[in-house]
């Protein structure tokens, strides 16, 4: 038997007390009236034998009554396991607030019985021991020790929230937080569902100053139904277009999922999609066919239905469709009189014609395609904005002159990288293929028949056919070499042509059938496709183009329930943001200078790695972890309070002591009452 405060045995010198009241006390004499001296020895003798044996006796219920009273303070205890430790501690209790405990146990979500376990673990110490309750969060309150009191009203207020941690993550935070104490005894338990795609490998785990205990909650079932993501065929949405919209949906349990039914709100109006049959541990994706009616900002979310989980049965998603599509066309001496007719009637395009002696850099930005229309030679610094622009996500379409200057020009394309200008090949040559594949002639034609009318040129450049540069050929000569490429750097993209646009020598732009489309879906091309969705806790930096305005430029975002101001930072023509831990909520959130504008609009969905309900069992975790932590089976019903408190304490003993003090002193009433002294 051990005591958890061993100073206070010192208080068992207190026993001398009632050992010098029992020799002053009963050492009183009584006179004594009696009416025959004859039987005075005899009386005398019997009283004196009596009231000894009697005195003696209350004596040792005094006696022992105090000191069992002295061990109840002390608070014995009989060691269980080699875990209990004596002196005060220093006791971290983690819960898994995140979406998969949602998840039921017995009718109640496992959140509420994780509640209910840390409570108990609480409990289960001491009051003079200090406490930490942490959860996904980190918050700041999170980070100290606290009274058993404050750490009980804590556990009250956990909710579900949208952030995951690894538990090898958690566990660290827990060890720094517990150090930053002067106690010797540190105890970290970890409640959880112990999900295996969350649950980081704890085998590694070597602090053997930390006991770490764990203890896995079970539901009562593993299905869930989860819309995992969404994007457009066409990475440019288009106005008066339609543009399908893939969908992919997954059904993580082990069981056939029947009649689950999607559906997407769009532009005000909730539209069915259809009723999906998903097997079981596989995803399937479905279409929505998106008609583009007008231009600007929008937005959309999907929907299905599935219960106990719901945090991932919505997607957000929002896409912005251009007014027009704005191109820039820099010349040397004049402008290309059939480019600029090639766009003239067509109110949807938007073409600018530049002097390269004249360039506005700062302006590219602004445009969807810059076309390079027959220049001698690439100056440095348009080389230098060219890059840039094109790695910002603008696209880049390059005509040499029939006397270009191919050193300046290869120069440029080395810094793409992309193949270089070779010797000028001064022959006529035929296109003979189309590559349908890309994006680019994707869906233009009905079909390529020999009706096809193909460019001809009469002369151009042989191009290097580096494989390092990763090209993709779009049209090609019949005898096998490139006459248009495509490199996709950064975030967007340079298309490189081996002939002039000169019309003497090419007659691509009096093709209108292939030269206005391949336009067209230059400029609405995208290296990378626009992000149309994010996810909360992993996209922490956004971008969006910077507004040049006067005075100070706050720019703000916010939803139908929140604003906030992120951290930003303005890189040329764009603004970086960054949120940290600012969004916590999914839906849609517009950025903003003044408060009734929407420069760009974001949408946040909750993170879908905890969609998969398949746990590490209490055997999986042990064998894990072997015999640097301890698993705890949450199952054990029977006074789980008790079993923590013997596993840090031993077997509690105070208790015991208390109810023996109180049986000695009732013995000591009731010998001073019923057992009188003899007169």
């Amino acid at each position: 038997m051990q005591f958890l405060f061993p100073g206070f045995l010192w208080a068992l010198l207190a026993l001398s007390i009632p050992i010098i009241i029992h020799l002053f006390y009963f050492r009183r004499f009584k006179k004594v009236y009696f009416t025959n001296v004859r039987f005075l020895k005899e009386v005398k003798e019997e009283s004196s034998a009596r009231s000894r044996l009697r005195n003696l006796l209350v004596l040792l219920m005094r006696l022992l009554a105090l000191a069992f009273l002295i061990f109840a303070f002390a608070q014995p205890f009989i060691p269980t396991s080699d875990e209990a430790q004596q002196g005060q501690k220093a006791v971290s209790v983690y819960v898994d607030n995140s979406f998969s405990m949602e998840s039921l146990s017995e009718d109640i979500p496992l959140l509420e019985r994780a509640k209910r376990r840390a409570k108990e673990i609480i409990a289960a110490y001491a009051e003079n021991d200090r406490f930490q309750v942490l959860t996904n969060d980190f918050e700041g309150r999170h980070q100290r020790l606290l009274s058993q009191e404050d750490a009980l009203a804590i556990v009250d207020e956990i909710a579900i929230r949208p952030s995951v941690r690894a538990l090898d993550e958690v566990l660290e935070r827990q060890r720094q937080v517990l150090q930053t104490s002067d106690l010797e005894n540190l105890v970290a338990y970890q409640v959880s569902d112990f999900q295996q795609n969350t649950s980081a490998d704890l085998s590694n785990w070597q602090d053997t100053s930390l006991q770490v205990n764990l203890i896995p909650l079970q539901a009562v079932q593993e299905n869930n139904i989860s819309i995992d993501s969404a994007w457009f065929e066409s990475p440019v949405q288009v106005i008066n277009q339609t543009n399908p919209l893939l969908i992919k949906v997954r059904n993580w349990g082990n069981e056939d999922a029947e009649n689950i039914r999607l559906s997407m709100n769009y532009g005000g109006q909730e539209q069915p999609i259809g009723s999906l049959s998903i097997p079981a541990g596989e995803a399937i994706i479905d279409t929505a066919q998106v008609t583009i009616l007008r231009t600007g900002w929008q937005q959309a979310t999907l929907n299905i239905t599935d219960y106990p989980i719901t945090f991932d049965d919505r997607y957000f998603l929002t896409f912005q469709v251009a007014e027009k599509v704005n191109m820039l066309s820099i010349y040397e001496s004049v402008p290309s009189r059939y480019v600029t007719a090639a766009f003239a009637n067509n109110p949807y395009f938007d073409l600018d014609n530049q002097s390269s002696q004249g360039l506005d850099y700062s302006s590219f930005s602004t445009y969807q395609l810059i076309i390079l229309n027959d220049l001698t030679t690439i100056s440095s610094g348009l080389s230098l904005e060219l890059n840039q622009y094109v790695n910002n996500g603008g696209n880049v379409l390059i005509f040499p002159s029939a006397n270009a200057n191919t050193g300046s020009y290869n120069q440029f394309l080395r810094t793409f990288p992309a193949d270089e200008l070779r010797d000028y090949q001064p022959q006529q040559r035929v296109v003979g293929s189309i590559n349908t594949d890309e994006f680019i002639f994707n869906d233009v034609f009905e079909n390529t028949n020999n009706n096809l009318k193909l460019p001809v040129s009469q002369a151009n450049y042989r191009l290097s056919s580096f494989s390092t540069r990763g090209q993709e050929t779009l049209l090609v000569y019949r005898d096998g070499s490139p006459y248009l490429t495509k490199y996709q750097v950064g975030q967007g993209n340079l298309y490189l042509s081996a002939a002039p646009l000169n019309e003497e020598l090419n007659d691509l732009v009096r093709n209108g059938e292939i030269f206005v489309p391949m336009i067209f879906k230059m400029a609405i091309s995208a290296g990378e496709a626009p992000k149309i969705a994010y996810t909360i806790g992993q996209d922490r930096v956004l971008e969006a183009e910077h507004r040049v305005t006067q005075g100070e430029q706050i720019y703000q975002l916010r939803n139908a329930s929140k604003e906030f101001i992120p951290e930003q930072r303005i890189a040329r023509s764009k603004v970086v943001l960054n949120v940290n831990n600012q969004i916590e909520a999914d839906g849609i959130y517009s950025l903003s200078l003044e408060a009734n504008e929407t420069l760009h609009q974001y949408a946040f969905n909750y993170d879908r790695q905890e969609s998969n309900l398949t746990y590490f069992s209490a055997d999986d975790l042990a064998r894990q972890v072997g015999e640097r932590m301890t698993v705890l089976d949450e199952a054990a019903e029977a006074n789980f309070e008790q079993l923590i408190g013997e596993r840090s304490r031993g077997k509690i003993l105070w208790r015991w002591c208390l109810i023996l003090a109180l049986i000695f002193l009732g013995i000591e009433v009731l010998l001073l009452r019923l057992w009188k002294s003899g007169n």
